[in-house]
């Protein structure tokens, strides 16, 4: 029987460093019809959802016939609010598609769900990019991932790894790979997830899937063709024009 996959994209308004982000125009559509109609392109879901904290962002979501529902501002992060959603709805696999990431490709958002569908021990599925390490090893913005020959996480990491010992350079193998933020979660495994404490990893690193790891569970790393372009400041949205006007479709 093929379990019902639920897209969930987290989008809050009061950003630190880019308060009301998600409804940032670009091209001129809001950044969140960018996300919400890249995930209509996955072969895979069943549902989309946008999981806000502000009516303003819902009311723009209903307006372009998205579904849209608040929940607490409270929460912390975009992964519980995923978890706030599957709470309340029905659905076999809750996948995080980040909302301010217009660009991500659908069949990334594929290529996380997979695996979930195939290998019962597999907890949670998300992606990585090969590519040059000389260009982000030392970027502590672009997170990296080693994970196993068959793709289970072993380490995510903002420093390079590994660590070349002999001439202190970074190594770059199959098993080192930029990391794409997206996330797959079985129910179950997310909802565990988010009823974990911060880990002493994850509060060094600041990166919440150190937490699953820690607590042993199963990270499948999928590798992926397209990387995506996050919108963290106000200077990245001109990077997303540009990608979009290379498409055609800006």
């Amino acid at each position: 029987m093929k379990p019902k996959v639920i897209l969930v994209i987290p989008a809050r308004y009061a950003s630190v460093r880019f308060p009301g982000k998600p409804l940032i125009p670009i091209a001129g559509k809001p950044m969140i019809q960018h996300v919400w109609e890249q995930c209509t392109k996955s072969a895979l879901a069943d549902r989309i959802i946008v999981a806000t904290d502000d009516e303003r962002i819902a009311s723009v979501v209903r307006s372009f016939g998205g579904e849209a529902v608040l929940t607490n501002p409270a929460l912390a992060s975009g992964s519980e609010r995923v978890a706030a959603v599957a709470r309340e709805i029905e659905g076999d696999i809750f996948v995080n598609v980040q909302g301010d990431e217009p660009m991500m490709p659908p069949d990334t958002i594929d290529a996380v769900i997979r695996p979930l569908h195939y290998n019962p021990s597999i907890d949670i599925g998300t992606a990585a990019l090969s590519c040059n390490p000389a260009s982000i090893a030392n970027n502590s913005n672009v997170v990296k991932v080693v994970c196993t020959a068959d793709g289970r996480a072993l380490y995510f990491s903002r420093a390079a790894i590994p660590f070349h010992r002999d001439d202190g350079k970074p190594t770059w193998h199959r098993g080192s790979l930029k990391h794409i933020g997206i996330y797959a979660f079985r129910r179950a495994s997310l909802l565990r997830f988010a009823e974990l404490p911060e880990s002493p990893l994850e509060r060094s690193e600041r990166l919440e899937q150190l937490r699953a790891l820690e607590s042993g569970m199963h990270i499948h790393v999928e590798i992926v063709e397209y990387d995506s372009i996050a919108v963290d400041v106000p200077e990245d949205v001109e990077r997303v024009v540009s990608a979009l006007k290379l498409k055609g479709l800006a």
